[in-house]
């Protein structure tokens, strides 16, 4: 089969579409024809060498796809249409996958519309629903809203947080209204005026959950925003790993501060996941009240200019790989 190989650590143009061994199945596993993958940033990440694949994972890049059963196990048949978690293994033409990872596709969706939904809306919804615990009524902050995860997690608070206030660049904050944002933020306001525009947007209450990809920069501010008993999710250090934390804030307030990658979480927990998704979500889904945003898609071979496109924030949503 073809799938993209990183020889050495380094920018897009490492990407190389190549001839590789077909993915062999351990049991319990589908392998699945792969039909549209996504593209996230921490494929950006394993690209630079800094977030390798679990042990005994595939070094192919590569979270989330669609595509259809040609090996069954787990219940699925030969030919079903799944959406798939993976650990690794996506920008490819065929997938090893956990079957207990894999989710039955809504008739409503497209392959392409599938392939953004497993990485992206299971790690929003771990954080705000499993480790953020959302309850109708939260005010919530969603960082950098526009991308594959934040403009997944509107969506989701759409209809259960009271308040959802969305950052992103000036020129994206239309898309986050559309989205489901009530208020809206530019990022270049957010160190020194999230804090204010959170308390203003809640009557003084302050956020319950803040869901946050951008790290060190914005960890001053987000604490400070955050009200009683509220909680910081942390998902990702794009501007950095370091910041200043101010540690009577959350002895006062009893705040939380939670770091949460998915990739890392064991097979078990991930099917635990996968399930609680299932059956509380992909319905919503099948009734139109969530549906993918996706920016552009491109043949697996121009892997390199979607990671181009993901790394210059020109796009709303998600970007995918077509095999």
């Amino acid at each position: 089969m073809r799938a993209i190989v990183v020889k050495q650590p380094g920018g897009p143009e490492v990407l190389q579409l190549a001839e590789v061994p077909d993915p062999q199945p351990r049991e319990g596993d589908l392998i699945v024809r792969v039909r549209a993958a996504g593209v996230n940033r921490a494929d950006l990440h394993q690209r630079l060498g800094r977030y390798p694949p679990p042990p005994g994972e595939p070094e192919t890049i590569g979270l989330e796809i669609a595509g259809e059963v040609e090996h069954p196990a787990g219940g699925y048949r030969q030919g079903d249409r799944v959406m798939a978690l993976l650990a690794g293994g996506g920008y490819a033409e065929k997938a090893r996958v956990p079957a207990a990872q894999a989710m039955p596709i809504p008739k409503t969706l497209s392959f392409q519309e599938a392939a953004a939904i497993p990485e992206a809306f299971l790690t929003a919804w771990l954080n705000l629903a499993t480790l953020g615990a959302l309850q109708p009524g939260h005010v919530v902050v969603v960082h950098a809203a526009a991308g594959g995860v934040g403009s997944a997690a509107l969506q989701l608070c759409r209809g259960i947080a009271s308040v959802v206030l969305a950052t992103a660049s000036a020129a994206k904050l239309d898309a986050c209204r559309a989205l489901g944002a009530t208020h809206v933020l530019a990022r270049d306001q957010v160190p020194s005026r999230l804090p204010e525009a959170v308390r203003a947007a809640s009557g003084g209450r302050g956020a319950d959950i803040i869901l946050d990809v951008v790290g060190g920069a914005y960890l001053e501010a987000n604490v400070a925003a955050l009200g009683l008993h509220g909680r910081l999710c942390c998902i990702s250090t794009q501007s950095g790993s370091k910041g200043t934390l101010d540690i009577g804030a959350l002895l006062v307030r009893r705040l939380t501060v939670l770091g949460s990658t998915l990739r890392t979480r064991s097979a078990e927990q991930k099917a635990r996941l996968v399930a609680d998704f299932s059956a509380r979500v992909l319905p919503r889904f099948e009734r139109g009240e969530l549906r993918p945003v996706i920016a552009r898609t491109y043949p697996l071979a121009d892997a390199a200019r979607a990671h181009e496109d993901l790394e210059s924030d020109r796009v709303v949503g998600k970007i995918i790989l077509i095999p």
